[in-house]
Parts: C-alpha cells; structure tokens; sequence
C-alpha cells in the first residue's frame, strides 16, 4: 500500500461529478488536476449501500473547509459514473455531494493504491491526504464495516498544514509543541 512519503500516482480515472447530465466519459487525473492544492481523497467500498452515504454526506458538509484550507475534495469507489449518477439522482443528500466523484470501476487506481479488499474486490474505506506536490502526508484505512470520521481528517490537514509538532487531539488554534532550546 502507498503511504506517507509517497508520490501519488499518476493515473487518469472516469469520473463523475453533479446531475446535470448524463456522464459523458469525463477523466481526472490527481497528479495534473487541480494544481498548488491539497487534495483530499476519499475511497468508498461500494454504491448504493449503507455505511458509505453516511461518510459521503459527512464529508460533504464539511467541502467548504476543506476549501477555506486550500484543499480540495475527492471521493471514490470502483463503481462506475453510471452508477455514481444513479446513487446520486437517488438521493437528495447524495445529490448535494458537490465534488467529483471518481469512478474507479476496473480498480486501477485501488490497486495502484494498493486498498482494494482480496475477499470482496472492493476499496477498503480508505483516505489520502495529499499535499501540493503530490505527496501522500497522511493514510487512513479502515475496514469495510467502519466508518471514518470527515472531522478528523479536517484536523489532521489542519495539522500538516501549520508545520509544527501537534500533540495528540490538537486542533487548530491550540499551542504546538516547542522543544526546549
């Protein structure tokens, strides 16, 4: 699996953003898209099932501080962008998801990543946190069961972006370590 320290690979993927239309083979590639911001990629099992609406729309609700903090919103899963617009025309909180949605459906991507589950062929929930220049700074993976929490990736970015030593639970604003001189 890809972790931190890594270059984040440069794969060019379908992907599938609002209901408007009809998905029309659009593509994003992480490595070009969207340049001197952070981005913030989140990979979900599959659509249309229970835990993952639930990190979708929790992450949703916080895409603007994401932005207010120069980073940029992601989310993935290997379905394909039919499927994305199906979910999202299916459900008024999904349809207010407003960021691209990668459609990963051969796992190209997953399996570059290196998260996709051997047993259920899927992506585990998993989050890169990845800096300007397309460095991976921060991994999350959890199971296919268990959901992640959006705020503490907020606070995580919050915490590469002061560059200085946190201590555990700082959140932005609190006193950072200072090593004696």
């Amino acid at each position: 699996m890809l972790t931190v320290g890594d270059k984040f690979p440069s794969i060019t993927v379908p992907v599938q953003q609002g209901v408007a239309a009809l998905p029309a083979g659009e593509t994003l590639d992480l490595t070009t898209a969207f340049p001197g911001k952070w981005k913030v990629l989140f990979y979900w099992p599959k659509d249309f099932t229970f835990v993952c609406p639930t990190e979708i729309v929790g992450y949703a609700g916080l895409k603007g501080d994401f932005a207010d903090r120069d980073a940029v919103l992601i989310g993935a899963s290997t379905d394909t962008a039919h499927v994305h617009f199906a979910w999202r025309k299916s459900d008024p909180d999904l349809e207010a998801a407003d960021f691209p949605w990668l459609a990963d459906n051969g796992a190209v991507l997953a399996n570059a990543l290196g998260i996709v589950d051997a047993n259920e062929h899927v992506a585990f929930r998993a989050t890169f946190t990845i800096d300007p220049d397309n460095v991976i700074q921060a991994v999350q993976v959890n199971g296919l069961n268990v959901g992640r929490n959006p705020q503490e990736t907020l606070r995580v970015l919050d915490a590469l972006q002061s560059d200085e030593l946190c201590p555990c639970n700082w959140n932005k604003g609190d006193d950072v370590l200072r090593p004696a001189a």
